[in-house]
């Protein structure tokens, strides 16, 4: 499996190439960010469209990541529909697809910024999910110890044989992971950005997701450069 392995807080976790997060001892699959119906609220809005195959896309690749790892449990980690109008505008092909991935297993969506309430989907909405060690939710929190969180769609830049690229990517110190968005139509949130360097300790990591994995020393600001201790 293209993926980078590491533990926190005792926990051995795997990071993979896709955008997701895998736990092989709990066999959980966490996701983050995948604003299902971009492109419809967009037209909706009157803005310039995109073409609409997000969603299946994303569902695609969430299929690909199901049955590599086999997971039993899914966390969904917030602003899994990209608003309230786009989650009910939801085509019915693409509700049955989600409600085939959820057959057979937990399925827990995260309320994020972008969510609705309830909706007729299947699944458990929870504001946060504590399963010790890890903490799951939507922003991260200053002073959280094992806690796996999304939001910010982080990505970063790697210099590699006189060329440099960008990719989403997971940040990652001894507190806390940062997922990137694993919905298509998603921008970000550069490392060095101060927010994201205000946030993540000195030791952090930046994954660069993509074709390939690629872990390098999290790029950060200036201001930031000491990192948090």
């Amino acid at each position: 499996m293209n993926s980078y392995t590491f533990t926190l807080a005792g926990a051995g976790l795997s990071a993979l190439a896709s955008g997701a997060l895998y736990w092989p001892e709990r066999n959980l699959l966490c996701v983050s960010d995948l604003h299902f119906g971009k492109s419809e609220r967009r037209a909706r809005l009157g803005e310039p469209p995109l073409p609409p195959y997000e969603t299946r896309d994303t569902l695609t690749r969430l299929e690909s990541d199901l049955r590599r790892t086999g997971a039993t449990t899914v966390i969904c980690l917030g602003d899994s529909f990209d608003d309230a109008l786009a989650a009910h505008a939801l085509p019915e092909a693409e509700r049955l697809w989600i409600a085939r991935f959820q057959a057979g297993r937990r399925w827990v969506w995260i309320t994020g910024n972008h969510d609705p309430g309830p909706l007729e989907l299947s699944g458990t909405y929870l504001a946060e999910l504590s399963s010790p060690p890890l903490a799951f939710r939507h922003m991260a929190k200053i002073g959280q110890s094992g806690e796996i969180s999304g939001h910010y769609h982080p990505k970063a830049r790697l210099a590699l044989k006189g060329s440099s690229f960008s990719r989403p990517a997971f940040l990652i110190d001894s507190d806390r992971v940062i997922l990137p968005a694993y919905g298509t139509y998603t921008g970000g949130l550069w490392s060095d950005d101060d927010t994201l360097s205000g946030l993540m300790r000195a030791e952090a990591i930046a994954v660069l997701t993509g074709p390939m994995v690629h872990a390098l020393p999290m790029p950060r600001s200036r201001a930031h450069r000491s990192g948090r201790s």
